[in-house]
């Protein structure tokens, strides 16, 4: 489970201690941090509903048509659609809980009490009222009320499934004392326990550190209600969409009014039929289905350990065609060892970790600092008794962190570690000891060692002037350090390539160190093409054509990311960036995805990026963009259904009645058909099942969802089912001379060809298109041959024969859909 970093100012004097808060301190602590409000539930949901349910322009429908057939005195059809409300507004009620399910659903995993020490007792609260520094009392079976530090633990065993969706029991060890590096220093999640876990087996004692929405669980909450909200391009074009539609319905339905009259129909057969149309040309299921899924994908995405920030993220990770990602760290577990020390001649081991040690800060969140500083203690190495004069910490365009000291002996010492290439440069070397180095340094980096190198010198008071030493130091040795690579990175990148995702692993490291690497993952094939940070930057030109065939870019610095990410823009990829420090947030902010670390990434970071990864895993993008990827197809198979369903809907609706032929859908029989197209829409697409592979790049910029083949078959679709409804319903009006059995000839066609697309496009691969699917054709069935509600609909039972010939043109109007991922382009061979 994830790192975090533990602010210490929160638990002053209270985390190596078993104490429990005073009643003033919990005051003071409630006023700054506020409640622990997990979730924030709304505090009025039926209102919610009401105030969703009235945005329905179906209800304002009903209710209009109704009044004017009881103004004319056609009281049972009033009534009819008046109560027609009903099954409308208990559909709106379910949609409602459904697009908050997943929010609902995290709700019941959450502590509603907790045990905690307060005034020297221990006491039950409402979990709400807990604070940081709080100490809660867990055992077999609860849940965490808030994150916190395990201090005190016996046998105990995590179900932390809520949080990363793996079912194995996780073991927590308490801390055996409180951290020393910083003031927020990271602690293992091991540590930790995670508010929504469920303790398995043994008891502790937790110290609070996190409440309401700083929680883990709080995080994951908040981003997806943020992400139900939030406003993307995409969304953007279907509302410009949706406006045209808009106009274009709104002039049909004036048009029909006027030819209704012209031909002697009446003035309420012109309003009725002018009504009718509009509501069935009014697309409103467009921007509602899109604003679900891209809740769903929100809450899905932070399931695979990403962090949504920004809903826009949602669309872009599935285009995702270059990944340009950190090594250490994100392709690696960013825990630096120790493995080598190579001393100079006349240098014991210990003396040049002692060195070392010296140009290394106890403050650093370092992994380099951290290994060789832990390596020093272990070995008992560290120097005792130097006042430390100046230190010159470690820059990108230096390559090196300098320290200068006083000794006991009163002499000054300046003491340097860093890249091996620049510490070289610094130390008084003939050609042929240089050259020697240098083939160490190769040595150890070909092998997939981090090599650093350390040098030193003596200085005279006189002679120091307070700047940092840059020459005559004397070559101490080699240190070389071990990160090694992440379980399911090469297997990651393997699955990049094979569909045509080009993946560049930018690093500071030795470029020989980040060839090892690259082999060992398997980037360009095995045979990885490297450069360095500057040869990137002579060679673009501001074009990223270049890149095709690089694989690593070494020695690189966080500034050279931002060249790097403008580049590939340049040259159309979908580029998202991985980054962690307060250097990386240009680059984090011009990508058209931002992965910030959520482990080790700064706020800057944070705050600049659209994603956070929680594990901070290469492994987990890949995870993401399949996500992404499977979301958007999901969300096209909805929206072709709404397409080739509105067609025939709206066409037939229309191109009837200016024929002359009576009215083909009466209100009531809009009613019917929202309740079968909606809850399709919504529900029989959002939850297929991803398919566990990602897809091949598509690299578009434009936000759009069909291509010219789709639309072809969409338009084919709705044209073809436009084709059947009519002459179903213009055949049987002839041999019957009947309205109604016409109507409901019509009627069956275009539900039925609404269940076999539902079929088509989700292949019945869950359970909602399966239950929707047989559900339409049941109630289509049975409001048909029931002969008091087909009156009501003012319809005529239909012969078995004419439901064989509704079937086989529904199954005919389904044959013609493709699904949109089975014309897959083929991937481009790796960049090759």
């Amino acid at each position: 489970m994830t790192r975090r970093i533990l602010p210490l100012d929160r638990l002053r004097d209270l985390l190596p201690s078993a104490r429990g808060l005073t009643s003033a301190e919990i005051r003071e602590r409630r006023a700054r941090y506020g409640p622990n409000d997990i979730i924030e539930i709304p505090g009025r949901p039926f209102l919610d509903l009401v105030r969703d349910t009235a945005k329905d322009p179906m209800i304002w429908f009903l209710v209009g048509t109704g009044v004017i057939y009881a103004l004319i005195g056609e009281r049972v059809e009033a009534l009819t659609l008046l109560v027609a409300i009903l099954p409308l507004i208990g559909m709106d009620a379910f949609l409602h809980r459904r697009t908050r399910a997943s929010t609902a659903g995290l709700e019941s995993r959450l502590a509603s009490t907790a045990s905690i020490l307060r005034d020297g007792s221990e006491i039950e609260v409402r979990a709400t009222e807990v604070v940081p520094g709080d100490l809660a009392l867990v055992s077999a079976g609860d849940v965490f009320p808030a994150d916190g530090i395990v201090i005190d633990e016996t046998g105990l065993q995590v179900d932390e499934s809520a949080l990363t969706g793996e079912a194995y029991p996780i073991r927590k060890t308490s801390i055996d004392k409180t951290p020393a590096d910083g003031e927020e220093p990271f602690v293992e999640g091991t540590h930790w326990g995670f508010a929504g876990t469920r303790v398995l087996t043994g008891n502790a004692r937790l110290r609070v550190v996190f409440t309401g929405g700083e929680t883990l669980y709080g995080e994951i909450v908040r981003s997806a209600v943020r992400g139900e909200h939030a406003r993307t391009p995409l969304q953007a074009a279907i509302a410009n969409l949706v406006s045209v539609l808009v106009g274009a319905a709104a002039l049909m339905c004036l048009i029909l009014a006027f030819v209704r009259l012209r031909q002697g129909y009446g003035w309420v057969d012109a309003l009725v039929s002018a009504v009718t149309l509009a509501v069935a040309a009014i697309p409103e299921e467009f921007p509602v289905v899109f604003t679900f899924f891209l809740g769903v994908g929100v809450y899905r995405l932070a399931k695979r350990q990403a962090l949504v920030r920004r809903a826009v993220s949602v669309e872009n990770i599935g285009r995702t065609s270059t990944i340009c990602s950190d090594k250490t760290g994100t392709i690696t577990e960013g825990r630096l060892s120790l493995t080598h020390l190579v001393p100079a001649p006349g240098i014991a081991p210990e003396q040049l970790l002692g060195l070392a040690a010296l140009a290394s800060r106890y403050d650093s969140h370092d992994p380099l600092d951290t290994a060789i500083l832990q390596e020093t203690g272990a070995r008992g190495a560290l120097s005792q008794g130097q006042e430390i004069l100046a230190t010159f910490p470690f820059t990108e365009d230096r390559k090196r962190e300098t320290v200068v000291l006083r000794e006991a002996g009163a002499m000054l010492l300046a003491a340097t570690k860093g890249a091996a290439e620049v510490v070289l440069g610094m130390a008084a070397l003939d050609d042929a000891a240089r050259e020697h180095w240098m083939r160490q340094v190769i040595d150890l980096a070909e092998a997939g060692h981090k090599v650093i190198a350390c040098a030193s010198r003596p200085l005279a008071d006189e002679s120091w002037a307070g700047g940092e030493p840059d020459r005559g130091f004397t070559m101490s040795g080699l240190l070389a350090l071990e990160d090694p690579v992440r379980e399911g990175v090469a297997q990651a990148i393997h699955r990049c390539a094979e569909v045509g995702i080009h993946t560049i692993m930018v690093t500071g490291d030795h470029p020989a160190t980040a060839l090892a690497v690259a082999r060992e993952i398997g980037l360009g094939g095995g045979q990885p093409v490297v450069i360095s940070g500057d040869e990137m930057e002579s060679r673009l030109s501001g074009s990223g054509a270049l890149l095709e065939r690089v694989d690593v870019i070494a020695r690189a610095v966080p500034s050279q990311k931002l060249t790097l990410v403008r580049a590939l823009q340049a040259s159309g990829e979908i580029v998202a960036v991985t980054g962690d420090g307060v250097n990386d947030v240009p680059a984090l902010q011009a990508a058209d995805i931002g992965v910030a670390m959520g482990e080790r990434g700064t706020r800057s970071a944070r705050e600049a990026s659209s994603i956070i990864l929680l594990d901070d895993n290469f492994r987990t993008i890949v995870r993401a963009i399949g996500e992404g990827q499977q979301l958007f197809k999901n969300l096209t198979l909805s929206f072709e259904y709404l397409l080739a369903i509105h067609i025939p809907l709206v066409t037939t609706a229309a191109l009837i009645p200016l024929a002359g032929f009576p009215l083909l859908y009466l209100p009531i029989h809009i009613v019917w058909l929202e309740m079968i197209i909606h809850p399709t829409a919504m529900l029989a697409f959002q939850d297929l099942p991803d398919e566990d592979r990602l897809q091949p790049a598509r690299r578009e910029r434009a936000e759009r969802l069909f291509s010219s083949r789709d639309w072809a078959i969409i338009g084919g679709t709705g044209l073809l089912i436009t084709a059947l409804v009519t002459l179903g319903y213009l055949n049987s009006l002839d041999m019957h001379q009947n309205a109604g059995h016409g109507r409901a000839m019509a009627l069956a066609i275009l539900t039925l060809s609404s269940a076999a697309l539902c079929a088509t496009l989700s292949r019945l691969r869950a359970w909602a298109p399966r239950v929707i699917a047989a559900g339409t054709v049941v109630l289509s069935v049975a409001l048909i041959q029931t002969p008091p509600l087909a009156r009501l609909l003012h319809l005529k039972s239909l012969h078995w024969t004419d439901w064989g010939i509704a079937a086989a043109g529904a199954t005919l109007a389904a044959m013609l859909p493709m699904r949109l991922g089975r014309h897959k382009a083929r991937p481009k061979s790796a960049h090759r």
